[in-house]
């Protein structure tokens, strides 16, 4: 059906009156912003209509208990928000991410749908406003509070729900290769040169430490995520709101999220700034550094096969070249190298948006919470793709790094407490130059016997820490 066929429906806001498509649960507000903002053509992800979903069932119920709400038009409400939460109505938020600084237009957008649809269950006609969107869905609410709200639960959500269970999904298969790889001793490198022995093991044990140490930072975050704006309505004040709805419906929140939630400390602060998303998305931006990390070192020791490094094998994912036959490339580390880039992108948005905004009201919410939730998803899938398709399915070569370590001129550090750091010095420089191992050298110019060499020089004990002095 074209434009010129489409059915339309006239509903009315203060600023008069809007041709609304016939099949859209939404309203004139709504409309307004689908004319106002034709920007990126981005709409909010799922959590976060979920999340208004979820915060207009609890406002709705909060109201019913005190009082202010009838309950078959409570019920209705409810029942309208719970298809919301659903994800059954999800075509019916088309709003923009970019549009107006306090995310209005989505409040109103989830506002008039579920208004739309209570009326339908009440039993009347869409558009009709036998349920209002303001009077009675946004009851004690504004914008303001709404929205940031919103966004701590879809924030919160997705960080308890797909982040963590992600990184704990990579963080179990590197303490797998941690436990495999622990007999496999290699050539430790620093500076990008050979260092003293180190078993890949050590190695995988320090990415698995990186990842749950940075699932600690990401869980630490709930706090500050779990107080909620809701109450402050314009500026704070709670203007039009009963003294005990901001805690009802932070209690009835917790019930439906099964997460922890409660009133603002501060509802000034709530509204005004954004601190906790910037902190928040700290954390993510730093796991994905860890993850960039983690990635570019395997695809590291992952070189070659030939003629690079070529310390473990990586999993053939897919054919890595449309004109070289048979080469394979490390295509989901590379996946994961790009995401860091965009976490980091997301967090310069989410910095200075966090920063900004004047007096009482921050003035960047949408875009917070579309960086926000974006890198939520970003790192979740990748951190379970890069753990089970990557990760889980490297193998070493352990008689290649074998081979590396006994050539390796940086054995020649274990020589230091038996013949002193000079004459160690003199032994990795001529073995470099006669093309010998340290060994070789060492035993030769009879500053260790063959039995003294052997002990000295043994790569597997070098990967352990010795007490000095002891006999």
């Amino acid at each position: 059906m074209t434009d010129d066929e489409q059915d339309y429906r006239i509903e009315r806001d203060s600023l008069g009156e809007m041709q609304v498509p016939e099949e859209a649960y939404w309203g004139a507000q709504t409309q307004r912003a689908l004319q106002n903002f034709p920007i990126s053509d981005i709409t909010f992800q799922r959590r976060f209509v979920r999340a208004l979903g979820i915060v207009k069932k609890s406002a709705a119920k909060a109201n019913l208990e005190l009082g202010l709400l009838e309950e078959d038009k409570a019920d209705a409400i409810v029942e309208a928000a719970d298809e919301v939460i659903a994800g059954n109505h999800d075509r019916h938020f088309p709003v923009d991410v970019f549009q107006t600084g306090s995310g209005t237009s989505s409040n109103m957008n989830a506002n008039e749908v579920i208004a739309n649809r209570a009326t339908e269950i009440y039993g009347g006609e869409v558009g009709t406003r036998e349920i209002h969107p303001n009077d009675h869905v946004n009851y004690g609410q504004s914008s303001n509070d709404v929205v940031p709200t919103a966004m701590h639960v879809a924030s919160l959500e997705a960080v308890e729900k797909d982040v963590i269970p992600a990184l704990n999904t990579l963080a179990d298969e590197l303490e797998a290769k941690e436990q495999e790889f622990d007999d496999v001793v290699k050539t430790g490198r620093t500076h990008l040169q050979d260092a003293t022995p180190v078993r890949l093991g050590q190695e995988f044990g320090g990415y698995r430490t990186q990842v749950e140490k940075g699932i600690k930072r990401v869980a630490s975050t709930r706090e500050h995520l779990g107080e909620l704006a809701l109450g402050g309505t314009a500026v704070g004040t709670g203007l039009n709101t009963h003294p005990e709805f901001p805690g009802l419906a932070a209690q009835f929140i917790s019930s439906e999220t099964g997460l922890e939630f409660r009133e603002a400390d501060n509802h000034f602060e709530a509204q005004a700034a954004h601190d906790a998303m910037n902190e928040a998305h700290g954390a993510l931006r730093t796991v994905a550094g860890s993850m960039n990390k983690i990635a570019n070192d395997l695809r590291l020791l992952a070189s070659g096969p030939r003629n690079g490094l070529g310390e473990i094998e990586q999993p053939e994912n897919q054919p890595g070249s449309s004109i070289m036959p048979g080469k394979i490339n490390p295509v989901i580390a590379e996946s994961v190298n790009q995401v860091h880039k965009q976490v980091v992108g997301n967090d310069a948005a989410v910095s200075a948006g966090a920063a900004r905004g004047e007096l009482d009201l921050n003035l960047y919410k949408p875009v917070l919470a579309h960086n926000f939730l974006q890198s939520a998803k970003l790192i979740s899938n990748a951190a379970e793709v890069f753990g089970e398709r990557f990760v889980g399915k490297l193998e070493a070569n352990a008689d290649h790094c074998r081979k590396q370590v006994d050539q390796s001129m940086a054995l020649a550090t274990a020589l230091n407490p038996a013949i002193g750091y000079d004459k160690a010095s003199k032994v990795a420089k001529q073995a470099l130059e006669d093309n010998k191992t340290v060994r070789e050298v060492a035993v030769d110019e009879g500053y260790l016997s063959e039995e003294e060499a052997d002990e000295v020089l043994d790569p597997r004990a070098m990967t352990e820490r010795v007490i000095l002095g002891d006999d």
